[in-house]
């Protein structure tokens, strides 16, 4: 067994349902569905948008740790288990037949939708929530971009989550490394400006660099390092 180096100061955490913890883990006596069932609940605890699914395809193998066919009896297991459901909407590209398959957890909004998504009245595609969103990891993004995290910019982190939002952060921290200004007051004085002057989320990231200078040469540009 290789050694576990430990968790970090910079972790973020995942919720779980406490109905998993109270009936759910002394009956789930099967590796595969224990290991299928907790790594959808994290993925979709860190999804964004109305539509929180997973197909077969996005329970990862290598992070699993398990074969595309233990997967699979592990997701079966879980749709037996009830835990999970499992709605089928027929494809709609050319050239590719059968039904794209999602997986959702058993909840009364999960109901909702494997209804609404059988019965035709809502497509899933068409929302563009195909694919998993991801939450980033600040503390993580700035530890491999920015440098060392030190309990005041752990702080600082946190807070900018909270006032901005981290895909916020995490956008100001691709900026400051394309621009080769590696520093957080530089990415705080980019939030600052778009708090202020207002940002679009759909705003293309060709406007971000076009901008640049004035991030570098306008009012905040003191509180810059260069």
């Amino acid at each position: 067994m290789k050694p576990f180096k430990g968790f970090t100061d910079s972790e973020s955490f995942t919720q779980l349902p406490d109905t998993f913890f109270h009936h759910l883990l002394n009956q789930i006596d099967n590796t595969e569905e224990l290991k299928v069932t907790l790594y959808f609940l994290w993925r979709v605890e860190h999804m964004d948008g109305p539509f929180h699914a997973l197909r077969e395809e996005d329970f990862h193998v290598k992070e699993l740790g398990l074969s595309a066919d233990e997967v699979r009896a592990g997701l079966e297991k879980a749709l037996q288990r009830g835990t999970m459901l499992k709605a089928e909407k027929a494809r709609v590209e050319p050239g590719r037949n059968g039904a794209q398959v999602y997986f959702l957890l058993n909840s009364p909004r999960g109901r909702a939708v494997v209804q609404s998504i059988e019965n035709g009245t809502w497509n899933p595609e068409s929302a563009g929530s195909t694919v998993p969103f991801e939450r980033p990891n600040i503390f993580r993004l700035y530890e491999e971009n920015i440098g060392p995290l030190t309990p005041l910019i752990a702080d600082a982190l946190k807070d900018a989550e909270e006032t901005y939002s981290a895909e916020w952060v995490a956008e100001t921290i691709d900026l400051a490394v394309r621009n080769n200004k590696r520093s957080w007051r530089y990415c705080e004085a980019i939030l600052k400006r778009w708090k202020e002057e207002g940002r679009g989320e759909k705003q293309d990231r060709r406007d971000a660099e076009k901008d640049r200078d004035k991030y570098i040469k306008g009012e905040y540009a003191d509180y810059i390092e260069h």
